[in-house]
């Protein structure tokens, strides 16, 4: 090999010794090899195909007696009182939250050992407990009066005419719901930064208007997931509402199975496949709920399903024109 006076190779030279790559060599990557990823994926099919086969072709679902079922007006009936008492067992008991975490996060001891009390009680009695003991309340108080406190009665109600079925269902679940959202609302309003506090009320802005204005709103962004959580725990919760004798969707399911013995497991599906529709609902909900209000505090939104369904479609074609170019 020749070399210029200074002991340098020439450029003629070194491009005949070591060429530049091609274009299509640089652009090509070979990814690392992951056996093991492989073989669990293939594992995980090959069971997956199996429980699907197995539904499929297993006699004993009786998938005809489960089409038979889904959309009888029984059924749906009981659908709608679950929605219904659902609906108005997260209301209230949200608003209850809301309350007590108020109360646990303000200056009176009062309120503060009240809403603690309140909190520890409920979080520790099983909610079938509260239900049952709500459904025999007319056994230790058969009127209920509001009137001066310690003297005499305004008005009286019979108990028993006001706690109905769907009655005891709603202020049993509200009840217990109103637990477990406290500590989750309290939670939200302690992740707000103390900074927003301090700039909130150096602003001059009442108590009021400073908490609905700046504080909760930030405050949901992480009470939004741990709620939501909570709401698809008190949708498969009023199944127990069964056992105060209102006929939910469960409640139904369990009726016609004693009626039809032999149709116990496909009701069984019915309301399986009922509940995954509810809670799949309350899941899409979250999300978008959640997207919106993390607009000020990420710099770019998390895709939608359909934009990672785009995504997902436009690298596939990537790929496919890079191989076919090779």
């Amino acid at each position: 090999m020749s070399q210029s006076p200074g002991g340098a190779v020439s450029l003629a030279t070194a491009a005949a010794i070591d060429p530049p790559p091609t274009a299509a060599a640089a652009d090509r990557v070979v990814p690392r090899r992951r056996p093991g990823r492989w073989i669990a994926t293939a594992v995980v099919l090959v069971l997956l195909a199996q429980f699907v086969h197995g539904l499929a072709t297993n006699p004993f679902y009786q998938w005809d007696r489960f089409g038979y079922w889904f959309w009888r007006p029984t059924i749906l009936d009981g659908l709608l009182i679950t929605l219904q008492v659902t609906a108005w067992s997260a209301v209230l008991g949200l608003l209850g939250g809301i309350l007590l975490a108020l109360a646990r996060l303000s200056g009176s001891p009062v309120l503060r050992a009240v809403s603690w009390t309140y909190v520890w009680v409920l979080r520790s009695v099983p909610l079938i407990v509260v239900l049952l003991f709500l459904y025999n309340f007319s056994a230790l108080y058969k009127t209920l009066s509001l009137g001066v406190p310690f003297g005499p009665a305004l008005f009286t109600f019979d108990e028993s005419r006001l706690a109905t079925d769907m009655a005891v269902a709603v202020v049993g679940l509200s009840l217990n719901e109103a637990a477990y959202a406290a500590e989750v609302v309290r939670g939200g309003i302690l992740s707000v930064d103390q900074g927003q506090h301090e700039a909130a009320a150096a602003l001059g802005l009442p108590r009021g208007h400073r908490f609905c204005r700046i504080v909760f709103p930030q405050a949901l962004r992480s009470i939004t997931p741990n709620y939501v959580n909570q709401l698809i725990g008190l949708i498969k919760s009023t199944s127990l509402v069964f056992y105060v004798s209102l006929l939910d969707l469960f409640g139904t399911a369990q009726s016609m199975g004693s009626t039809y013995p032999g149709d116990i497991v496909p009701l069984l599906l019915v309301v399986t496949v009922w509940y995954l529709i509810l809670t799949t609902v309350v899941s899409v909900a979250q999300f978008y709920v959640e997207r919106y209000y993390a607009r000020g505090a990420t710099r770019t939104l998390p895709p939608t399903p359909l934009q990672r369904l785009r995504t997902g479609l436009a690298d596939v074609r990537e790929r496919l024109r890079r191989e076919a170019a090779v």
